[in-house]
């Protein structure tokens, strides 16, 4: 994100990128590793699963165990572990400016109460706690993301999260401070939130679900966020575009003065899976149950409505584990855990089996080094995708993560895929380049928070150098997307093929790094819209899209429209901006040939409320 003011602050012409942190690796931290008591014995397998490929030429290759070691760089707490915030303090240091590291962690708590802590977290770096409930696990203290690394801009505070945790803040609010792809889910907090850092600098995030803040959320300089299904005290103020559905205690529908857009209800929701102990003190991993029409939290009744599933039934991978022995576990019917760390692949991991749970911790993160898809998935029923990390690499990929095969038909209604906490990046640590990043081509499928993102800012980044002409294509019909970040994509940054396709909230920048008009031009049309539904689309909705330009290359780029849609009575849009950040480049519509310009350098959204 660019380091822009929140209106009322003069605008600054300067750009929002710093040197890349280093992409050297960080040093895992001496833990105790993680192994739970109902894991399944290790049969003298290593954990990367490389035994397996190293089977003797004719012979099937040993089957692989479920459950085990979840390795180094999950730290587990309980309320009698000594040190404590030491801990939590050295993996801040090593992750608070390690933008582009290859550092990744998790920092899981056992139910219980721990006094006095302040949990500051980096970059790829995740804290849960292990209760079914997030009343289960208490911090008498904070959960703090602040942006002292970057002088006070949180713009480019991503890749970390909270969930499963009941607070009682110290000082009454706790701060997290965030930009994209830092989730805040199934967190209680007892007090008040707030989204912006320490001096009120500039902020752009985000995403709460499944979450109670008994006080306020004040998002002061936050430009944009998203609340699902969740639970709040009140909420103080909006910037340019606030989007609630499902929540309790949300602002009443105002846009654009105040820019709030809520919702009673999301449609259709189920909660991300999560890792908790069991009475025995075992991991599971535990699968929510879906929900239509829901509003507020789903553990505010006890017991979470859903299914769980014991370690015995995950592959448990770690870095260095091959392809090949990814998708071995998954014909053997086991699920696949993601233990931190950095995945490199020769082959799609392919998930041909309904019902299958592909779940990350600490940002793991899959790289496919020949070209190849990182990851697809079958038209199958009730695939669960959650908490990674794909990074394209330098030999360019078709696709980076395909839901579905090309044609899918059959109906998921009852059991779709849900895409949770999963986010796309083209550059930014190294080369990278992808034709597309993300394909949806099942029906019915759930795209839960998700930021594609071709880098702006670090290394391997130009117009050419980190090329990726799409964004988010969506071919299946049916589909819902509850928190859609899709940014700086050199053609369309989302692409909807499909009918009856859903959208609450949509955040986007386009390309900053357009050389020129003519790089941009579509045939007669100045640029590609940042949201386009196809033409032969007959229905369609969404609620609260922005797009904002920020042609720092050639401030004179003019865009034609932020969104292009088929002009039919089924295809519907409701509050709807774009915005020029100083001036850097302009609008000349919101959507098709509906809505104001923007204008000079005042970074002031033009906005369109009603669409057709």
């Amino acid at each position: 994100m660019p380091d822009t003011p929140p209106p009322g602050t003069p605008a600054v012409r300067r750009r929002a990128v710093l040197a890349a942190a280093t992409a050297a690796a960080v040093p895992a931290l001496t833990a105790a590793a993680a192994t739970p008591a109902s894991a399944a014995p290790d049969s003298g397998t290593p954990a990367s699963g490389t035994a397996a490929a190293a089977a003797p030429r004719g012979k099937r290759p040993r089957a692989l165990p479920g459950g085990g070691d979840l390795g180094p760089n999950v730290l587990v707490f309980d309320p009698s572990t000594p040190d404590v915030q030491a801990r939590l303090d050295a993996v801040f240091r090593q992750q608070e400016s390690a933008q582009f590291g290859t550092g990744r962690y998790a920092l899981l708590f056992r139910p219980g109460t721990y006094h006095g802590l302040n949990a500051q977290l980096g970059f790829y770096t995740s804290i849960a706690g292990l209760g079914l409930s997030p009343d289960d696990t208490t911090i008498n203290g904070d959960v703090t993301v602040d942006a002292g690394w970057f002088g006070g801009n949180a713009t480019q505070n991503f890749w970390r999260s909270a969930e499963n945790l009941a607070l009682v803040p110290a000082s009454g609010t706790n701060r997290w401070a965030v930009a994209q792809a830092a989730p805040f889910r199934r967190m209680h907090v007892r007090g008040g939130l707030d989204l912006a850092p320490s001096g009120y600098g500039w902020a752009s995030g985000g995403y709460i679900a499944d979450s109670r803040i008994e006080g306020q959320v004040g998002p002061y300089s936050q430009q944009q966020w998203y609340t699902r299904d969740s639970a709040i005290g009140s909420w103080l103020n909006g910037v340019w575009n606030m989007v609630f559905s499902g929540v309790e205690g949300a602002p009443a529908q105002s846009f654009p003065a105040p820019p709030y857009t809520t919702l009673d209800t999301t449609p259709v929701s189920r909660e991300k899976p999560f890792l908790y102990v069991d009475g025995r003190g075992g991991f599971r991993v535990f699968l929510p149950a879906k929900r239509t029409g829901a509003r507020g939290v789903s553990w505010g009744k006890g017991t979470p409505r859903g299914t769980s599933l014991p370690l015995s039934r995950f592959y448990v991978a770690r870095p260095g584990v091959s392809a090949a022995t990814l998708n071995q576990a998954l014909a053997q019917g086991l699920h696949l855990l993601l233990t931190p760390g950095v995945y490199h692949l020769d082959r799609p991991v392919q998930v041909n089996r309904a019902g299958t749970v592909v779940l990350g911790l600490g940002y793991a993160t899959l790289i496919p080094d020949n070209g190849v898809t990182a990851l697809k998935v079958a038209d199958v029923d009730g695939v669960r995708l959650a908490g990674f990390l794909v990074d394209a690499g330098p030999v360019n990929s078709r696709t980076l993560l395909e839901i579905g095969p090309p044609g899918a038909r059959r109906d998921h209604s009852a059991d779709p895929t849900t895409v949770q906490d999963v986010f796309v990046r083209i550059g930014g640590a190294g080369a990278g380049r992808a034709t597309t990043s993300m394909v949806i081509n099942n029906r019915h499928t759930i795209v839960d928070h998700t930021w594609v993102w071709r880098a702006d800012h670090g290394e391997g980044v130009g117009w050419e150098t980190n090329r990726a002409d799409y964004g988010v294509v969506v071919n299946g019909d049916d589909v819902l997307a509850t928190g859609l970040f899709v940014e700086h994509f050199n053609k369309y940054d989302v692409q909807w093929n499909g009918q009856r396709g859903r959208t609450i909230f949509f955040q986007n920048e386009k390309a900053y790094d357009a050389p020129n008009q003519a790089a941009i031009q579509n045939g007669p049309v100045k640029g590609y819209a940042a949201y386009k539904v196809g033409a032969g689309v007959t229905t369609h909705e969404g609620w609260g899209l922005g797009s904002y330009c920020f042609y720092n290359v050639d401030p004179t780029i003019v865009q034609h429209h932020g969104f292009a849609a088929p002009d039919v009575p089924g295809v519907k849009f409701h509050d709807l901006l774009v915005v020029s950040l100083g001036g850097q480049g302009q609008y000349e519509h919101v959507i098709n040939d509906l809505g104001d310009p923007t204008s000079g350098t005042s970074t002031v959204p033009s906005t369109v409320v009603s669409y057709p």
